[in-house]
């Protein structure tokens, strides 16, 4: 999905919300822009009066993902990837100090799976991106065979795990640590 079409698609959800809670939300969202690194995807607000970052902030991350997006669109939590990324951007943090990986289970094995003609995967242009920022994905291997999903049936770079307990198990003894959403 490209940049125009995924800001409208914010834009129509935001607006949608709005209706249902007298306009608030849409209020709201407006203090929500795109972030420096990665445009498109998540959201950012600016936070006056937050604390200051250490200069020398360093994140090692992993993210559990296990509830799949809506249909045809992209999965809140993988989108949630990105803006933690644009958020310590903005704060000043260097890319490079900042590696993340995100562990995969339950029903949004699908959201990383390669999708057939005429169908799309609407999280694949964002996870392309965040591949490029150092983003590591990994697949529960448990949860992919409950749902017929196999390694070859898998987004180009993303990886298939013994299991989701097992990847985080493996993360955690190279320092990463469990950021819940």
């Amino acid at each position: 999905m490209n940049h125009g079409i995924m800001m409208r698609f914010h834009h129509t959800v935001f607006v949608i919300l709005g209706l249902f809670t007298g306009g608030n939300v849409t209020a709201q969202m407006e203090r929500f822009k795109p972030g420096p690194t990665i445009p498109g995807y998540g959201l950012i607000a600016d936070v006056p009066g937050a604390q200051t970052l250490p200069a020398d902030a360093h994140f090692k991350i992993s993210f559990d993902v296990a509830k799949p997006g809506a249909e045809a669109a992209v999965n809140r939590q993988i989108d949630s990837t990105a803006r933690f990324i644009n958020m310590h951007t903005a704060a000043g943090v260097p890319v490079e100090r900042i590696q993340l990986a995100v562990v995969i289970h339950g029903g949004a094995v699908k959201d990383v799976a390669q999708a057939t003609t005429p169908n799309t995967n609407p999280n694949a242009p964002l996870i392309e991106i965040l591949q490029q920022h150092g983003v590591k994905f990994y697949v529960c291997g448990q949860s992919a065979a409950y749902y017929g999903v196999g390694a070859e049936d898998l987004l180009p770079g993303v990886e298939l795990s013994l299991s989701a307990m097992t990847a985080h198990a493996l993360l955690q003894q190279q320092g990463y640590t469990l950021n819940p959403f």
